[in-house]
């Protein structure tokens, strides 16, 4: 593996991974609100003791069988093993790319980890007052809670992340790695600019949009839409990152400057990423 990013993905720290849920889900239900609510609370399970000396490549098959059989707890902690193991370049790629899925779909669920709590909503609350509030976004309460549409009611319990997320664009790799503090929650393959045109430095996030207007030409929702279905853009103009009507594209420095991602990267990224997020580009 690349040092550098070895280095940016903290290979060999605590990953904060949870339980990968959706029709899958283990733990206590709390009681469901207004029949829109399902917020669950993660149960700890049982992991299997590791052989002495387990190569990287037999703890990476024991974690894939772990998150077949659903048991997501020990499938959790045998890709972390697997990529505290120093694998084969292989071997880390699919252990953190699962890794990285298992990450996003437990933000994305019902289910309570440590990096979520529980907030009541109160008289007058809306979801966007709520995301603001918390620094999360509405597409992300809206998934972890099972909310379809805008309607909560007072005395509500919603799940509402604690994770600070920020983002770091690898110009050279072509990767961009969301983090949650300083731990990796998921790398991204994207592309960047031709001629290496895309800025280097700090910068935040200060706007989002749903299927963007490509100046002015080319109509929202446009499959030839070169932004694709997300945008959030920077606090520079014409900057940020976005989704693609090209997929073949990705992972190639082409782009005048933007960061480009699949459209399904995008919306998931948009879903977690609200206004103010760090996003370092480095060369």
């Amino acid at each position: 593996m690349n040092p550098k990013l070895r280095l940016a993905l903290g290979i060999g720290g605590g990953l904060l991974v949870g339980l990968l849920a959706g029709n899958v889900v283990a733990g206590r239900r709390l009681p469901p609100t207004g029949g829109q609510q399902a917020v669950e609370e993660a149960a700890p399970q049982r992991t299997t003791p590791a052989p002495a000396n387990e190569s990287g490549r037999a703890l990476l098959a024991r974690a894939d069988a772990a998150l077949e059989s659903h048991a997501l707890v020990e499938a959790r902690e045998l890709y972390r093993k697997t990529l505290q193991q120093n694998p084969d370049a292989q071997t880390a790629a699919a252990a953190q790319q699962r890794l990285g899925q298992v990450n996003v779909d437990l933000f994305l669920s019902p289910t309570l980890t440590p990096d979520a709590g529980l907030y009541i909503v109160e008289p007058g609350d809306t979801l966007g007052k709520i995301a603001r509030r918390h620094g999360t976004t509405v597409e992300l309460l809206r998934a972890s809670n099972r909310i379809r549409g805008d309607f909560i009611r007072a005395g509500q319990q919603l799940k509402v992340t604690k994770a600070r997320f920020n983002v770091v664009v690898d110009k050279s790799q072509n990767t961009l790695i969301l983090k949650g503090g300083e731990e990796v929650v998921k790398v991204y393959r994207c592309s960047t600019g031709a001629g290496g045109i895309t800025p280097v430095g700090t910068f935040k996030v200060t706007s989002r949009m749903v299927d963007p207007v490509w100046k002015g030409v080319v109509a929202p929702g446009d499959p030839e839409n070169p932004l694709g279905s997300r945008w959030m853009g920077f606090d520079i103009p014409e900057y940020g990152i976005h989704g693609t009507n090209d997929p073949d594209s990705i992972g190639k420095p082409v782009t005048q400057g933007c960061v480009r991602l699949l459209n399904s990267d995008a919306e998931e990224l948009y879903s977690l990423l609200p206004e103010g997020t760090p996003v370092t580009i480095v060369e």
